[in-house]
């Protein structure tokens, strides 16, 4: 029994009871497989999974990867700047 939600509570005896009688399944349909049969299964299930990418046109690349290299050109010449700034300042300081 809950009082709250998300509330952590210890479950009654006749959970318990009920629990304890239901059977439990070891594995389902994937335990029954072998080795070969779950490495073909994880290939059909990649495959799957990269049919559903938008994959960008060549357009969109062409832009995009101009983007991160100009961020990548302004973001050197910023930490470069910053560098020499705080080589002046140390030498300044420690003479």
């Amino acid at each position: 029994m809950t009082d709250a939600v998300g509330s952590i509570d210890m479950p009654d005896a006749e959970d318990e009871a009920a629990d304890s009688r239901k059977k439990t399944r070891k594995g389902g349909k994937r335990g029954k497989r072998g080795p070969l049969g779950r490495l073909a299964l994880f290939y059909r299930q990649i495959v799957a999974e990269l049919r559903k990418v938008v994959w960008p046109t060549r357009n969109q690349l062409t832009t995009y990867t101009t983007v991160v290299i100009i961020f990548v050109v302004i973001m050197i010449g910023l930490v470069t700047v910053m560098d020499y700034g705080f080589q002046a300042a140390v030498k300044y300081v420690f003479g």
